[in-house]
């Protein structure tokens, strides 16, 4: 009989033909269609004993009751699932438009059309057949949001309230015939996990409603093989196995076991064939099995899969069968890093939110998993951390078959500790997570969550403790971020990064000029266990407003759709591609700072990128060089950003990178290397080129071992050469991988004499006379010191060199508060300051040391020389360097502070200040667009 025809029975048959079977095990019958359906929003229907009635609603399983349109339109009055730290859309007058029915649209994450939290009712049919009488039957609902209730008849069978495994049900002792299947599920915060948690909350999944993936009944002998736990042993080549049998008689019974392992794919296969004794209730039974000398180990590099079948046939019982896969690999530490195998690993790792926009829940499919896995490979990364939240089992198979490493967490952000029911569920989840998915090689480490609060060092101390004890398979830590916990396997450190919470412009990419020389060895001394940077990057890129038609599922862009309108009021829609190519540039460029950065540190275990694609929640974070897709934005391709971030990466430790053409360019090469073997006598070529011509060449060879520590050779090279302002390009490749990596450096004349043009007035004050003067045809560069720009016209914006970190609305505002530059980097005025049309870090001095200036009420048609890319809640059009015409004179006003003393010992500031000093004295100074004065007079204090 065809499923789809016992569907449109409304009732499910389960006929002897498919689940009697004396030789293997059934297959499981899927639920998948309309079942019966209710919302109870007043919480009643348990009082008024649901299960017992018929539903009279629709609705499809697998899914959530939101996506086919149940719940509440969203409105002001949504009590949303997760923290809103800017409440401004409340009562704003710049959101009103956004606050009116027919037209709600909120800045802080994507916009569901339906919002519905409490219990919902799912029901149908089914038939039991007389051949399943005496078997053990099963209900499996493979992803729930969240706690599941389960009646059959008028019965309540249980509860059940785990966030990351599947919700399996015994409904044994069934009579034969029809009976009706009730689940109450309510995705209220029924444990106090955290309301920002990625588990449950609004910022990224959404708080659904429902039940995804495979919605199956099984049967099972009634002695049966609860679970089979494979504990591999790489250096010895065998495999234990520790079998859970459950034996319901009252006396014992004779059982025969066979337990194989084949190789997927492969033809090596080994059996092990044994009798034993099982006792009343449950049996444990271990036994090592040897894959022999061939056997095929896993990592990163050789992802090899095995099958384990375990089969029994007990007294009077038919066939059981259990089935799983696993690896061969050993976790362990070498000082202060990870092996596989033996060999030293280096985490290079990304965060998983659970976003999945289209359908507002994780997927549990094959195809979107291997789309996220080859993505972050292709990307150069090697490991994913599941923040706050557990993925579903097909997750964990692809990162099996592709080679990566998982950190998964159970799902919670709160505070532990604090003997609420939290406390004692963490322990059950965590048990729960081992015995569903431990098995599988790509699961690399547990963790309870993320950031906690409460009493956390004594609870997690003795948390950490308790599944090292009870599963060596995996590593283990307390949360993500803290705390430092001696039974630990690891830390997750929040401080080995460039830019942390709080730091602002003190950071180390904001505050200390470009260089890339420095570590973070000191940091990861305080402790002797391996240390995983925490979050690090953050950086954001201004949003893709292209994409706003991808999101044609349950999630909507309206976040997107206020940051498109709001620039549009602003004039300058035209210049959102520009402005997400600029920032992309320079976020990648931070990217590149943090991650070099990790690489060069002798040690260090690994980092967990936030994020290699866009995080929607918590205020809207565009963190990621990808979309919330997993798409490229278009600034940087994978193949880009894999030079910089890979097994395999050339590094050159360099004390600046601005020059004059009297100094030295000194630069220490070297390598990091996680591969799968060393290279002997490696070939390390270099060289300094131009946009045309290669300046210098070189090369080492060198035996490079694995880890972090390789040095390679020093260069040093005289820039005597450059007799012109140059941006330089020194690139470092491993002849023998192909692996190469690159980096700027900018040179300028050591001796230029700066002065100010013919019939130019040179000022840093606005005043009368300077206006009489441009009016009476004088030309007049005007040079802002910092300070000199209204707080509500620039002067309160702190303007910084690297990209805005997380994003404004969920850090109070924590700076910076823009994206970097955009310029024409061909327009005359910046002739003698090479550049693209984006930051980098020649504009390090010029960023650090300059106000924006808010040119809105200036005509749309006039555009800053240099923009300075806002934040896009605001959208304010800010300039760094504009030109314009006031009466028959010519006005060039840039807020860099280039004073005498600003530019007398800064080679940066002196050559920009030279480069517009030549345009003012050249004919290509030729401004187009009137400026009324005024507009000047009401940007100055």
């Amino acid at each position: 009989m065809k499923i789809n025809q016992l569907y449109r029975t409304g009732a499910l048959l389960l006929c002897a033909m498919q689940f009697a079977c004396n030789t293997a095990p059934t297959v499981p019958v899927s639920l998948e269609g309309n079942w019966r359906f209710a919302i109870d929003s007043l919480d009643k229907g348990t009082s008024e004993k649901w299960y017992a009635s018929t539903l009279n609603e629709t609705i499809k399983l697998p899914g959530s009751l939101q996506e086919q349109g149940y719940g509440k339109d969203v409105s002001v009055e949504t009590q949303w699932t997760g923290q809103i730290v800017d409440k401004s859309w409340y009562n704003a007058d710049k959101y009103e438009a956004f606050r009116k029915l027919g037209n709600i649209k909120v800045p802080f994450w994507l916009n569901p059309e339906k919002h519905y939290v409490g219990a919902a009712w799912y029901q149908r049919d089914i038939d039991i057949p007389e051949t399943s009488e005496k078997k053990n039957l099963y209900l499996t609902l493979e992803r729930t949001h969240w706690e599941t209730t389960l009646y059959i008849d008028d019965k309540k069978i249980g509860s059940q309230n785990s966030l990351g495994t599947p919700h399996v049900y015994e409904l044994s002792n069934l009579t034969p015939g029809k009976h009706t299947l009730t689940l109450r599920v309510d995705n209220r915060m029924v444990i106090p996990v955290g309301s920002n948690a990625h588990s449950v909350s609004d910022h990224t999944q959404s708080n659904w409603n429902g039940i995804v993936g495979n919605i199956t009944l099984c049967e099972r002998p009634a002695t049966y093989i609860d679970v089979a736990r494979v504990y591999p042993d790489a250096a010895k080549k065998n495999v234990r196995v520790d079998l859970t049998v459950l034996n319901p008689e009252t006396t014992p019974q004779e059982a025969d076991f066979n337990l194989s392992t084949s190789l997927k794919g492969g033809k090596q296969s080994v059996s092990d064939a044994f009798k034993y004794t099982l006792q009343p209730g449950e049996n444990q039974i271990s036994r090592t099995i040897s894959l022999g000398d061939n056997a095929q180990l896993w990592s990163e590099f050789t992802p090899n899969i095995y099958t384990l079948s375990a089969k029994m046939k007990a007294d009077g019982n038919e066939t059981d069968l259990y089935s799983t896969d696993f690896g061969l690999r050993d976790i362990g530490q070498q000082g202060r890093q990870f092996t596989i195998n033996g060999n030293p690993i280096f985490l290079r790792g990304t965060l998983e939110c659970c976003i999945f926009p289209l359908t507002g829940y994780p997927a549990t499919d094959h195809a979107y998993w291997n789309k996220i896995y080859s993505t972050v490979k292709a990307h150069g990364l090697n490991h994913v951390r599941f923040h706050s939240w557990c993925p579903p089992k097909a997750a964990f198979e692809v990162a099996d078959s592709l080679g990566v490493y998982l950190q998964v967490e159970c799902g919670a952000w709160t505070d532990v500790g604090t003997g609420n029911s939290f406390d004692k569920w963490v322990y059950e989840e965590g048990d729960r997570i081992l015995k569903e998915y431990g098995n599988h090689p790509s699961f690399f480490a547990l963790l309870h969550g993320n950031e906690p609060g409460g009493n956390s060092v004594p609870f997690l101390t003795e948390l950490c403790k308790y599944w090292k004890e009870k599963d060596d398979r995996h590593v283990y830590s307390s949360s993500g971020g803290w705390p430092y916990v001696e039974t630990a396997d690891f830390f997750n450190s929040p401080t080995p990064r460039i830019q942390g919470w709080g730091e602002g412009l003190r950071s180390k990419i904001n505050a200390q000029a470009p260089e890339t020389a420095y570590d973070f060895r000191e940091i990861i001394q305080s402790v002797e266990m391996p240390t995983v940077s925490h979050e690090i990057g953050q950086w954001c890129a201004y949003p893709n407003l292209e994409e706003i038609s991808k999101y044609t599922g349950v999630l909507k862009a309206g976040n997107f759709e206020i940051f498109k309108e709001t620039l549009a009021k602003n004039n300058m829609s035209d210049l959102a591609h520009e402005f997400l190519m600029a920032s992309g540039k320079l976020q990648t460029l931070c990217y590149k700072a943090d991650i070099e950065a990790a690489l060069r540190t002798p040690e260090f275990a690994g980092f967990q990128l936030l994020d290699l694609h866009d995080f929607p929640g918590q205020g809207t974070a565009l963190v990621g060089v990808l979309d919330a897709f997993w798409d490229s934005k278009g600034y940087v391709s994978a193949d880009e950003f894999s030079r910089f971030c890979n097994t395999t990466v050339p590094l050159a430790r360099m004390q600046k990178l601005t020059y004059t053409n009297k100094d030295t360019l000194n630069a220490t090469l070297e390598v990091a290397h996680f591969a799968e073997h060393p290279i002997k006598d490696a070939t390390i070529n270099w060289v300094l080129s131009n946009e045309s011509n290669e300046v210098a060449t070189g090369s080492f060879t060198k035996d490079i071992n694995l880890g972090n520590n390789n040095p390679i050779g020093n260069i040093s090279l005289p820039l005597n050469m450059c007799t012109t302002p140059q941006q330089l390009k020194l690139t470092a490749e491993v002849k023998e991988t192909g692996s190469a990596n690159d980096w700027n450096i900018w040179v300028y004349p050591a001796d230029q004499t700066i002065t100010t043009p013919a019939n130019t007035m040179l000022t840093s004050t606005w005043s009368s006379s300077v206006i009489r003067e441009l009016e009476n045809g004088k030309n007049v560069i005007l040079t802002l010191p910092r300070g000199a720009v209204k707080a509500n016209k620039g002067g309160d914006i702190q303007v910084g060199f690297s990209s805005i970190f997380w994003n404004t609305a969920w850090t109070n505002k924590q700076p910076p508060h823009t994206l970097g530059i955009l310029c024409d980097p061909k327009h005359p005025a910046l002739a003698q300051f090479p550049t693209d049309f984006h930051s980098d870090y020649q504009w390090w001095d010029v960023m650090t040391n300059c106000d924006a200036m808010v040119m809105d009420e200036f005509d749309p048609q006039l555009r800053p020389i240099v923009h300075i890319v806002d934040d896009w809640f605001t959208n304010r059009k800010l300039g760094l360097l504009f030109e314009g015409k006031v009466g028959i004179g010519k006005l060039l006003v840039t807020s860099v502070d280039i004073s005498p003393e600003k530019t007398k010992d800064n080679i940066v500031l002196n050559q920009f200040k030279n480069s517009i000093f030549n345009y003012a004295a050249s004919t290509n100074f030729a401004p187009q667009n009137n400026i009324n004065p005024t507009l000047i007079t009401n940007l100055l204090k």
